[in-house]
């Protein structure tokens, strides 16, 4: 007698356990509004950290005047 296969069934992560919540309780638009915003922050602070990099760039190197 062969025992019955055993089926793994996956946990959940928590990003798309939030996602389920999310899809339940908001719309669609809201949904991608809320998502645009966050791709927004994103970028935002990658800008602030490029030009965080720019500035210690231009310090290593004196002003040139004439």
């Amino acid at each position: 007698m062969q025992a019955a296969p055993v089926h793994a069934t996956a946990i959940p992560t928590v990003k798309n356990a939030l996602r389920a919540v999310e899809s339940l309780l908001m719309g669609g638009g809201q949904r991608t509004a809320r998502r645009n915003a966050w791709n927004s922050v994103l970028e935002d602070r990658r800008r602030a950290k490029d030009r965080v990099e720019a500035q210690r760039v231009l310090e290593q190197f004196p002003a040139v005047r004439p």
